[in-house]
């Protein structure tokens, strides 16, 4: 037997021990932040601060990209839309797609990638660095104090990023629809308010909640678990951002189905 086939069943093994071993330190993780979720354990100063760096410091970006994500969808329907004189189901057509999928997918992937990332390395930095130790040696609760507001400004700003996402992206198909196929705007907004339902707007809330989870636990988690100073740091940044995206679309599988 080769080397190469002896260190397959290795390679295997390790990484169902890695990948266990990080559900079962997100898992504890969990734990420890349900079991710190007071008002009075809070720390508010620390929570608007994050609450202002993850989400309106996101805004431009998150703007941008879903502009563009509703001007692309109408462009890409545009030859389809002329081939069979369907002008009436463009809004409902790109209503639907951005509120229930395109909307949370692409802003948390834009989220994860800025908040997500800069989350780990900072936690990661503040652990290799000693500064975690440092606020146990002054009978400071790092899971209270650091990982908390974190997680809450996470899921917090991940739905509301997607809300104002979801309407810039609108805005964008509807601009791109009057200019290149002479939708008017209201014949836009007549056929998303007639097939559209509470329910299609929902679907898109939970998802986005069910992301933003994701993105909080897996950076809170590589953060904290960081080691072997500045290569680390980029070893679990990199480790983060990958679980997150991977988080993303099982949860985005998994709650189309139960969902629809």
């Amino acid at each position: 037997m080769t080397t190469q086939a002896r260190s397959l069943p290795h390679r295997i093994g390790a990484t169902v021990l890695s990948v266990a071993e990080q559900l079962g330190g997100t898992s504890i993780l969990a734990t420890q932040i349900l079991a710190r979720l007071s008002p009075r354990s809070l720390d508010r100063h620390e929570l608007f601060r994050n609450l202002n760096k993850m989400g309106v410091r996101s805004v431009p970006m998150i703007a941008a990209t879903a502009a563009f994500t509703g001007a692309i969808m109408v462009i890409q329907a545009a030859p389809l839309v002329e081939q069979f004189n369907a002008t009436g189901f463009i809004g409902w057509g790109a209503t639907f797609t951005t509120v229930r999928e395109l909307g949370p997918l692409l802003i948390a992937l834009m989220f994860n990638g800025r908040v997500g990332a800069n989350n780990t390395a900072e936690l990661g930095t503040m652990v290799v660095t000693d500064q975690v130790d440092a606020l146990r040696a002054l009978a400071i609760d790092p899971i209270s104090y650091l990982i908390v507001p974190r997680v809450i400004s996470i899921i917090s700003m991940m739905v509301l990023l997607t809300v104002i996402g979801d309407l810039i992206a609108i805005l964008g198909a509807m601009g791109t629809g009057w200019a290149l196929l002479g939708v008017h705007p209201r014949v836009f907004i007549q056929s998303s308010v007639e097939m559209l339902t509470v329910w299609d707007f929902a679907v898109g809330l939970i998802k986005s909640g069910l992301f933003g989870i994701m993105i909080a636990m897996s950076s809170c988690y590589f953060g904290l678990a960081t080691r072997g100073g500045a290569p680390g740091v980029g070893r679990a940044v990199n480790a983060s951002v990958v679980a997150s995206a991977a988080g993303v679309f099982i949860a985005d599988y998994l709650s189309t189905f139960i969902l629809d």
